[in-house]
C-alpha cells in the first residue's frame, strides 16, 4: 500500500521537462494525530512534495524530527501551539486539515460537531489570513457540516474560493474499490467506483452501476454492499474498540486525494477525483461527484452521471439530512462570537 499511495507521483515526475513545478509547500494541520502521522509520512515520501508544514497542538515537533530522516528532498518543519500557526501556513499551496477527535465506539461522525466544528473554524481562520489562495482539503468530520464552516468563514474574509475547497470523501471511492474487488476477484487497483452525496451514513451514495469494469450483484448482495460501504468506518470504530477510528486507511485516501490536486495543480490533464464540494448538481448546495482537477483546483463538476432506479432512491434518501448537515454547519459560523 505504501508504494501504490507513491506510485502515481512517481510516475509523473518523468513525464515533466522541469522539476520546478514539482515544489510544492503542504501543510498538515493536525499532523501529530492518528491520521496525521501515516499521512505526513505519505506525503514526505512525494517527490511532489518540497517543502512539508507540520502543525499540531502537541508533539509536532517530535514528528517532524522523525520524518525529516527519511531520504527524500521534502525539507519538514514542525510547528506546535496557537502562536506558531499562522508561521505553519505561509506560503502553503495546499493545506490538508486531518485535525479533530476521532470517533470512538457508539458515536457517530454526527457527535464530533461541537468540538471539532471549533477546530476546523480556527484552522480555516488561520488559511485566509496566511494563504488565501492555497487549496483547502478538509478531512475533520463531519465533513457534511465542516466543509459549509470552511465556506463561511473564508466568506468572511472575502476569500472564499469554491474550486480551492475540498471535503476529502476519498476514503469511501477506496473502500468502494477494495469491496468490490474483493466479490468479483477483481485487481482493486484497476477498479473504480464514483462514490456521490456526502461523507456519512447513508449520505454516501457508491454508484455501482458506473463501475469500471462494468460489474452487476443481484439486489440483495447490492443492497449489502452499499450498507457495508455506508458503514465502514463504523466496522473500524468497532474493531478497534475504543482505540480510534480509521486512521491508516483514511491517511491513504487522503495522500491520494492530495497527490491527485498536486498532479492537476502541475498541468497533468484527466485527473479526477470525488469530492464534497460547493455544488449546482442537485439541491443541496454542497455535494460529492466526480471532478475534473485542474491548476486552479475545480475545472469541472462532472455530476452525478446516469443513476439506476436504486441509486435515484438513495440519493433521494439522503437529500434531508445532507441539507440539516450544511445548514447545522452555517449556523455554526453565524453564530461564532
Amino acid at each position: 500500500m505504501f508504494f501504490r499511495v507513491a506510485r502515481p507521483a512517481l510516475n509523473i515526475t518523468r513525464g515533466l521537462a522541469t522539476s520546478s513545478q514539482n515544489n510544492a509547500k503542504v501543510a498538515v494541520l493536525g499532523a501529530a494525530g492518528g491520521i496525521g502521522q501515516p499521512l505526513s509520512l505519505l506525503l514526505k515520501n512525494s517527490p511532489l512534495v518540497s517543502q512539508l508544514s507540520l502543525y499540531d497542538i502537541a508533539h509536532t515537533p517530535g514528528v517532524a524530527a522523525d520524518l525529516s530522516h527519511i531520504e527524500t528532498r521534502a525539507q519538514v518543519t514542525g510547528y506546535i501551539g496557537a502562536d506558531q500557526l499562522d508561521a505553519a501556513l505561509k506560503g502553503c499551496e495546499v493545506v490538508v486539515i486531518p485535525a479533530g477527535v476521532p470517533r470512538k465506539p457508539g458515536m457517530t461522525r454526527d457527535d464530533l460537531f461541537n468540538t471539532n466544528a471549533t477546530i476546523v473554524a480556527t484552522l480555516t481562520d488561520a488559511c485566509a489570513r496566511n494563504c488565501p489562495e492555497a487549496m483547502i482539503c478538509v478531512i475533520a468530520n463531519p465533513v457534511n457540516s465542516t466543509i459549509p464552516i470552511t465556506s463561511e468563514v473564508l466568506k468572511k474574509y472575502g476569500v472564499y474560493n469554491p474550486n480551492r475547497v475540498f471535503g476529502v470523501t476519498t476514503l469511501d471511492i477506496v473502500r468502494a474499490n477494495a469491496f468490490v474487488a474483493d466479490l468479483k476477484g477483481l485487481d482493486p487497483a484497476r477498479v473504480n467506483v464514483p462514490v456521490i452525496g456526502g461523507h456519512a451514513g447513508k449520505t454516501i451514495i457508491p454508484l455501482i452501476s458506473q463501475c469500471t469494469p462494468k460489474v452487476e450483484f443481484p439486489e440483495d448482495k447490492l443492497a449489502a454492499l452499499t450498507g457495508r460501504i455506508q458503514e465502514a468506518g463504523t466496522e473500524v470504530v468497532k474493531a478497534k474498540a475504543g482505540a480510534g477510528s480509521a486512521t491508516l486507511s483514511m491517511a491513504y485516501a487522503g495522500a491520494r486525494f492530495t497527490f491527485s490536486l498536486l498532479d492537476a495543480m502541475n498541468g497533468k490533464e484527466g485527473v479526477v477525483e470525488c469530492a464534497y464540494v460547493r455544488s449546482e448538481e442537485t439541491e443541496c448546495k454542497y455535494f460529492s461527484t466526480p471532478l475534473l482537477l485542474g491548476k486552479s483546483g475545480i475545472e469541472k463538476n462532472l455530476g452525478l452521471g446516469k443513476l439506476s432506479a436504486f441509486e435515484e432512491k438513495l440519493v433521494a434518501e439522503a437529500m434531508a439530512e445532507l441539507k440539516a448537515s450544511i445548514k447545522k454547519g452555517e449556523d455554526f459560523v453565524q453564530n461564532m462570537k
